[in-house]
């Protein structure tokens, strides 16, 4: 019989994991080890720290599709914004983003059966796991949380050599910025969620979104606060060294500095703003507030959180083939798991060498679950070497140790929230340079935006598509098609115009009126409820919307 993972997440502490001591990469064959006492020495505590995150958080699921975090749970997100579609019913994928309807260009509307929201809620079910797709990411981030509470109840008994002062607060940062982390992906995609702070505990206490928020936001504070006041440069640079995987430490990977680090909370705090709040509800203080954080966020020279597969493929926390949205996208249509949207491929402008780069045409009819999911496109995949390699960014490589896996904040996303929060504030020339900045460093090669006297609305439209392009696979785009209203019912302004549309029968629609109609919060999931029913006074669990 399968176990309960929540709180069963809580209660389900999250040792699953040992670190081997030499070459410092995850090793998952004993995955008992290390135990709470072994983890009162300095290379325990290390090990649980490293492991609560890359097995507990990342790794481990109930029979994944692909096998990491970044496979399942952030393929939803990618088929929420519409960036791929599937066909295969493995957890439910090619049902989860079938859009209310479409009416093609001659007029036609093509309806769905089975409304979104509907299908989702009859899967939220105990009996009916595996297809619920409220369940994976509760499960992941609520096991990353609870083992990291486990370290910071160990942590300062833990005898340290070295400065053992900076040593120990560069744990306890560590610690605080995952819990951040987990509480930022928990309040930006439930409707509610529990704040849990202390390990192995059942918390009925459920709180709302916002509130889940404010805990992630506390939590990444804490991480600042301790990594400003760090002494020991030295000590807390082995210390991270030993707490990142040894095969995530090349290209942006490798241990960033406190101020780094700092930068990667700022725009995390800057992202849990934006990413929850709709736009049409921003407010000057909320722009500003972003801009204060990102104008203090991560550079295009800073070292930021990766995940990578190692040479050999071995022991790795993911891997290079199928750890990956971009991995499950890239090659033949016929064969791959995700395939590539047209409203994705729609989103680039003409001689974007980022497309030339990385997209090929490939026609493949795919009408599995989606009327509007079959599509002209393929990814490559960097490892055929098919593409013209012309400098620009590379989105997908299953040769293992090339593709570098953002697993939070990065560059390009601070960049273009600044790009956002300048354009609200009427600085519209200043906004449209750092979309010149973003599409520079990804080598897209388009003339430049600024000083050419576009219109606010142009600017938005610029922003709105550099972000689709720029941001995809990094777990941001059903963030951006929520608070856009994308995602809404077209008799709430919702729903997509224009939309280029590939039928079953091989007609090319570019002017089709998509109304995907879906869930913008996602319920709390029924492995969690039903075992840890609501406490009296607790936030809806539902999402009424």
């Amino acid at each position: 019989m399968k176990k309960h993972k929540y709180i069963h997440i809580g209660l389900m502490i999250a040792l699953l994991f040992s670190v081997a001591s030499c070459k410092k990469e995850l090793d998952v064959k004993n995955p008992n080890s290390p135990t709470p006492d072994q983890a009162k020495t300095e290379t325990g505590i290390i090990s649980l720290a490293t492991g609560g995150v890359y097995i507990n958080g990342f790794q481990n699921g109930d029979s994944w599709l692909g096998d990491s975090y970044f496979s399942l749970p952030m393929g939803y997100h990618e088929l929420l914004a519409d960036d791929v579609s599937a066909e295969a019913a493995n957890q439910n994928v090619n049902i989860v983003n079938v859009p209310d309807y479409v009416i093609l260009d001659n007029g036609t509307k093509i309806s769905t059966s089975s409304p979104q929201k509907s299908n989702l809620r009859i899967n939220n079910a105990r009996n009916k796991q595996s297809q619920n797709m409220f369940y994976y990411e509760w499960t992941n981030m609520y096991a990353m949380n609870n083992a990291i509470n486990q370290v910071l109840a160990l942590v300062d008994d833990v005898h340290f050599s070295g400065d053992a002062t900076t040593r120990k607060n560069t744990i306890k940062a560590w610690c605080y910025w995952w819990k951040g982390y987990a509480y930022a992906k928990i309040g930006s995609i439930y409707y509610a969620g529990l704040v849990n702070n202390t390990p192995n505990t059942l918390n009925p206490n459920y709180v709302n979104s916002a509130a889940i928020i404010a805990e992630s936001d506390k939590n990444l504070s804490a991480a600042a606060a301790i990594l400003g006041a760090i002494t020991s440069t030295s000590d807390y640079t082995t210390i991270m060294g030993e707490l990142l995987p040894s095969m995530s430490q090349v290209g942006l990977g490798t241990v960033p500095t406190p101020a780094m680090f700092i930068h990667s909370i700022n725009t995390m705090k800057a992202r849990n703003i934006l990413a929850n709040t709709r736009v049409s509800a921003m407010t000057a203080t909320q722009w500003n507030a972003i801009l204060t954080l990102v104008t203090n966020g991560i550079t295009s020279t800073d070292k930021v959180f990766t995940g990578r597969t190692n040479e050999s493929d071995i022991n790795g926390w993911f891997s290079a083939g199928g750890g990956t949205v971009a991995s499950l996208s890239a090659g033949d249509p016929a064969s791959t798991t995700f395939k590539i949207s047209e409203r994705l491929v729609q989103e680039f402008k003409t001689g974007d060498k980022r497309f030339t780069n990385n997209f090929a045409s490939s026609p493949y009819i795919n009408q599995v679950g989606g009327f509007t999911f079959s599509s002209r496109w393929k990814l490559y995949d960097g490892i055929q070497k098919q593409s013209p390699l012309n400098g620009a960014i590379v989105l997908a490589n299953s040769t293992p140790g090339a593709y570098e896996l953002y697993l939070a904040g990065t560059y390009e996303e601070n960049e273009l929230m600044k790009a956002e929060a300048l354009i609200y504030l009427g600085q519209i020339d200043l906004g449209l340079a750092s979309i010149d900045l973003v599409r520079n460093a990804q080598g897209a090669g388009l003339a430049a935006v600024s000083g050419t006297g576009l219109t606010l609305a142009a600017a938005k439209e610029e922003l709105r598509r550099e972000r689709r392009v720029a941001l995809v696979f990094r777990g941001t785009a059903f963030y951006d098609a929520r608070r856009w209203g994308v995602i809404d019912d077209v008799s709430k302004g919702g729903g997509r115009t224009n939309a280029v549309v590939y039928t079953a029968a091989g007609v090319l629609n570019t002017k089709a009126t998509i109304n995907y109609n879906f869930l913008d919060y996602f319920d709390v999931p029924a492995d969690e409820f039903v075992l840890n029913p609501p406490a009296a006074g607790s936030a809806a669990i539902v999402n009424p919307n």
